[in-house]
């Protein structure tokens, strides 16, 4: 089993930045990716990043094309987390942000039902 907890979320202006931080737990040495997704109520989860988690293509990078230029994810493996640099945010960020992990296939993905294990979600809100 694998855990995930995210934190970081907040309410900032538009143009400021937020970090996102998720923590993963468990037997993680096994996953193919981590990712992150959103989702505005009403709305289906979308998919924001996600990170090639082992294999040949660890540490290759996916991001969704709303947030491409403006957002990072990085993995820290001292402290088996990933993080996500959110800069430039816009009124179109609004969302609760889903940490997620998956055992195998292709990390970017986004297909939900390909994602095994998923975090509790954390609050963007952005104010124009």
């Amino acid at each position: 089993q694998v855990q995930l907890a995210a934190s970081g979320g907040g309410s900032v202006q538009a143009g400021e930045s937020l970090r996102l931080s998720c923590a993963v737990s468990g037997r993680s040495s096994g996953l193919s990716a981590v990712g992150w997704f959103r989702q505005v109520s009403g709305k289906e989860r979308e998919l924001v990043a996600t990170i090639s988690w082992s294999g040949p293509s660890s540490g290759s990078e996916f991001y969704g094309e709303a947030v491409r230029g403006r957002f990072t994810m990085t993995r820290d493996n001292a402290k088996n987390s990933v993080d996500l640099q959110m800069n430039d945010l816009k009124s179109a960020d609004t969302a609760a942000y889903f940490c997620a992990a998956k055992r195998a296939g292709a990390f970017m993905s986004p297909r939900l039902d390909e994602w095994d294990y998923w975090g509790q979600g954390t609050q963007v809100t952005v104010s124009s």
